[in-house]
């Protein structure tokens, strides 16, 4: 996976406020291995929801506004 597409992933997953639960698909194809789980306005929202996912085997990241 080259990280031109990584890079290009992230900025359409990051926010103009607020914050992006987003979660990293291993397997995906090159420019499709991130997907939006859900946005939120607060931080503490965010985390909340990140540590309520019950899937051990499913990687998330939050991505903050920029």
């Amino acid at each position: 996976m080259s990280s031109e597409i990584l890079e290009k992933e992230k900025q359409a997953l990051t926010p103009g406020s607020g914050f992006n639960l987003v979660g990293i698909d291993p397997f995906g194809s090159a420019g499709n291995t991130l997907y939006l789980i859900e946005h939120f306005e607060k931080y503490q929202d965010a985390l909340k929801a990140k540590k309520e996912r019950d899937n051990p085997d499913e990687y998330l990241i939050l991505y903050p506004g920029s």
